[in-house]
């Protein structure tokens, strides 16, 4: 079994602080962690232009980045399943904000998009959209699969690295961006005061207000499938990004009393993702459990 937790791997400065907690609050996952050897990687963001937990998941999948592509290209066929072995270019509807820092954005995730709605946006803006000659095909409520009527290469950060950093440090401004760049502009203009989201600020919704590009690799780059197994525990990770550390505590303790206790007897293999970083653990089995468990708390407290 494979155990998935973004946003349990806290920065060093608060991690010896969260640690007692740790020990306290989730003791299963603390008899875990000493299982096994940590086995660190390191995903600036600079180089690999998605999340950690993203980075992981495109290792898992064996991923290859063709030349000059960023693992982030990898997203397209990871998140879309196709046939064809044609880049697999995705759109993501979001909703864009000013911030302090340029622009904010917030994903997909976040918006609770439904398909009539994302379906009459497209509808508004199919004359621009078929104009700028780049076909939009719907997949998902809140997710299109771009064609391009000529190939491109472009270099794409995943939304979820982009909702926790600035849209203007990651917006595409390469030459091969501009049609992209201007039918972006359009649609925001297009989007603007459409009934849709007109009535989703009635609602206390935010606008769709924007599509974000990613992806651009190939199907037969994923060399392997995900573990069977696989289990994503994502309860951490909001906490983690807000720097929530009273909130971070409490949702651990949920993930031990939802995940961990119902499996103390288990021994799984787990990744544990911080915002640069992951660490995996292949906990011992058999008569190796029985050796002294390691001190998790310097490598956990550690960089």
């Amino acid at each position: 079994m494979h155990i998935v937790i973004p946003g349990a791997l806290p920065e060093p400065e608060v991690a010896a602080e969260l640690a007692p907690h740790v020990a306290q609050r989730a003791p299963t996952l603390a008899r875990w962690l000493g299982f096994g050897p940590p086995l660190p990687t390191d995903c600036p963001a600079a180089d690999t232009w998605c999340t950690p937990l993203e980075h992981w998941l495109l290792s898992a999948r064996g991923f290859t980045p063709g030349q000059d592509e960023h693992i982030s290209a990898g997203l397209g066929p990871l998140r879309l399943p196709v046939e064809d072995d044609e880049p697999v270019w995705l759109a993501e509807l979001i909703h864009m904000a000013p911030s302090r820092d340029g622009a904010a954005l917030l994903p997909a995730d976040t918006l609770a998009i439904t398909a009539a709605q994302s379906a009459a946006l497209l509808e508004a803006a199919r004359d621009l959209i078929e104009d700028s000659g780049i076909t939009l095909t719907p997949e998902t409520p809140d997710t299109c699969r771009v064609r391009w009527p000529e190939p491109i290469r472009l270099a794409c950060a995943s939304p979820a690295l982009v909702a926790v950093s600035a849209v203007n440090d990651w917006w595409p401004q390469a030459p091969a961006a501009r049609p992209w760049r201007r039918l972006v502009n359009g649609l925001q203009m297009a989007w603007h005061e459409h009934p849709v989201n007109l009535q989703r600020q009635r609602d206390g919704l935010a606008p769709i207000n924007s599509l974000w590009l990613y992806g651009g690799a190939r199907r037969s780059q994923l060399g392997r499938p995900l573990p069977d197994d696989l289990r994503i525990e994502a309860a951490l990770a909001p906490h983690a990004t807000a720097q929530d550390w009273g909130g971070w505590i409490e949702a651990l303790a949920g993930l031990e009393q939802r995940c961990f206790a119902p499996l103390a007897s288990a021994a799984p293999t787990l990744v544990l993702t911080g915002r640069e970083r992951t660490v995996e653990l292949a906990a011992r089995a058999g008569w190796l459990r029985r050796l002294r468990p390691l001190d998790w708390r310097r490598w956990w407290c550690g960089r």
